[in-house]
């Protein structure tokens, strides 16, 4: 029983609907908060040693300013003089202990390490985040992409475990469970007293918030019919660009790291609403049928219904309301049936599609890294680059909202990638040829084009993954995004060694990938799968419409229209609506009754 032929019965996408869209929107913004303060917290500003005036002869000791700097710190190879970014950021003169005869000629004899800590200049946001504070610099600087990769690692995780979470207890169960530990892996993050103890709660925090930003995703997918899923999902990634540009102001309002993540931390307070009011959120009713837990499931849609305006107890409705449909085909099923990620094991046409969309998504997510970089390099103001990054973003929502519906999930996705390829070969073998601004358009192009890559193969995969098994499968699809990311800071680690391998290696993926894209089927206008059957259906459309052998115009085929499920849904309600209202019409009249059986008795 395919549930988009039931929401039409409920009022379709009516006022009810676009509420507990909007309520399930509202999770994504607190979410991207969350993430992208990783990005303050990491920042690593311009900085140089504390000078240690114990190393200077006596002559020297008691200068003080930019004279004391610069007989302290050694100049960083191509930087003038005066300059603060020139001085170097790890190393110290050491002077002979013999003196000079005058203090013109007293020359270094060699550097030494930072012994008395150091000097952080002014930084983007906040005046103080866990570099500062823990003197995250020179020797310690890899305990930075270290944190940065183990967070990754949490959402990973998070992914992985709580998507098959999600169809084991219910998306507004797994999203509960997610807050509940987010909320205290937030305040264990905020009173951190060293290093490793904010590492560790991060990475916890991360397992939370991917375990709701999933559960949220997969049921606010759920509550939509085929004309409304994209919309939803698009403004819900709005949200998303949304925190990530209001994030600068809250740092620069904050100014402390540990303010900020309490200011972060305080909005998830309000999503317990959530948990006291099941109205708000209430469990995937999709899910429910799919797992044929059909009494749950009713109590839900009459819910749904009543809040679209349809009473489905009406005498009206009652000879052929979606609840006696639901009773006609379930009747012979007991008991529910939960699926895990092992039941996709016989299931090749549903594993063909994840490995696919995982591969895709995995290359938008990693190769986002090499166009940021440029921008970095063409302007090294923070704000500039972060802001040119969510703006790309913003456009390739819109890009993807427009056309999508339009031209199909495959062909927009298979553009993308091309965009994404052509781009990042380009800046491989012209980048010490192009002039600035093609270099900056070149590199934009590739980040609104990689974005649009992630976010329609995690949409496009959500579509053609069936409901028993969206959770892992789609968190599976997601895992591989946050590998994708991790790369960056694992290049970090390095000291960035090897980063124009990594180019190379994501750009040749970028044009693997073109190829399997063509293996994907078109989910466009059509339900949502619902049991493995369904997802094994999802198969590759022809790339060409065949044509009729003998040519002859009137024995040539239509093409039909795609099906609408609403249409369909409409009619036979209509139809079950005017036999309903016959039935009691005849049994009224006895006359026509009496008559009816003596016609019957004469006639045998």
């Amino acid at each position: 029983m395919e549930f988009d032929t039931i929401i039409p019965q409920l009022g379709g996408f009516g006022r009810y609907h676009k509420a507990l869209a909007a309520f399930a929107c509202l999770p994504d913004l607190l979410v991207a908060l969350s993430f992208f303060s990783n990005v303050f917290f990491t920042l690593t500003p311009d900085h140089h040693c504390q000078p240690n005036p114990q190393l200077l002869p006596e002559a020297l000791r008691n200068l003080s300013g930019s004279q004391l700097l610069n007989y302290s710190l050694p100049l960083r190879t191509g930087g003038g003089a005066g300059a603060s970014a020139a001085w170097s950021r790890c190393q110290l003169y050491r002077y002979p202990l013999t003196v000079a005869a005058r203090v013109s000629h007293l020359l270094p004899n060699g550097t030494v390490s930072c012994d008395r800590g150091w000097q952080f200049e002014p930084f983007a946001g906040l005046e103080t985040n866990v570099v500062t504070q823990w003197n995250l610099v020179c020797m310690n600087y890899w305990k930075v992409p270290l944190e940065q990769v183990s967070y990754m690692i949490g959402w990973t995780v998070g992914y992985l475990t709580l998507g098959s979470v999600a169809d084991r207890l219910g998306r507004r169960n797994t999203f509960i469970l997610s807050l509940v530990l987010a909320i205290i892996q937030h305040v264990a993050v905020s009173v951190s007293v060293d290093f490793l103890m904010f590492v560790v709660f991060r990475m916890f925090s991360g397992v939370a918030l991917a375990g709701l930003f999933l559960s949220v995703y997969i049921a606010r997918l759920e509550m939509c019919d085929p004309p409304h899923r994209l919309m939803i999902t698009m403004i819900a990634g709005f949200f998303t660009v949304g925190g990530e540009m209001l994030l600068p102001g809250l740092a620069e309002l904050c100014k402390d790291w540990r303010i900020l993540q309490g200011v972060v931390t305080a909005p998830f307070l309000l999503l317990l609403i959530y948990w006291c009011t099941p109205a708000i959120f209430p469990e995937s009713p999709r899910w429910l049928l799919a797992t044929r837990q059909i009494e749950k499931c009713k109590q839900i849609l009459r819910g749904i219904a009543a809040g679209n305006g349809v009473n489905m107890d009406d005498e009206i409705y009652a000879p052929c309301n979606v609840f006696n449909e639901m009773d006609s085909v379930f009747e012979e099923v007991a008991q529910s049936r939960r699926y895990t990620f092992c039941d996709m094991t016989t299931t090749p046409v549903i594993w063909k599609n994840i490995l696919i969309l995982g591969f895709t998504t995995f290359i938008g997510s990693g190769i986002k890294h090499c166009f940021s970089q440029n921008l970095v390099g063409y302007s090294p103001r923070f704000y500039l680059s972060y802001f040119v990054i969510a703006g790309a973003e913003g456009v390739a929502l819109l890009f993807l909202y427009f056309t999508v519906n339009k031209f199909g999930r495959r062909g927009i996705l298979l553009l993308s990638t091309i965009f994404t390829g052509m781009s990042s070969l380009l800046l491989l073998a012209l980048i010490q040829y192009l002039h600035h601004g093609l270099l900056l358009a070149l590199s934009i192009l590739g980040l609104f084009s990689s974005y649009a890559v992630v976010t329609l193969s995690i949409f496009f995969a959500s579509e053609v993954i069936p409901t028993v098994v969206r959770g892992a499968g789609l968190g599976l699809i997601m895992a591989t995004s946050c590998i994708g990311k991790a790369t960056s800071p694992i290049m970090d680690l390095h000291n960035k060694r090897g980063f124009f391998l990594h180019h190379v290696v994501f750009a040749s993926f970028a044009v693997l990938s073109v190829l399997c894209i063509m293996l994907l089927p078109e989910s466009k206008r059509k339900p949502l799968p619902e049991s493995l059957k369904d997802g094994e259906n999802q198969r590759r459309p022809p790339m060409f419409l065949s044509r009729s052998k003998d040519g002859v115009p009137l024995l040539r085929s239509k093409q039909h229209r795609h099906y609408n499920p609403e249409n369909y849904s409409k009619l036979v309600t209509a139809t079950k609506k005017m036999l309903a209202r016959d039935v009691p019409f005849k049994s009224q009249d006895p006359v026509s009754e009496s008559v009816t059986e003596e016609t019957r008795e004469s006639t045998s």
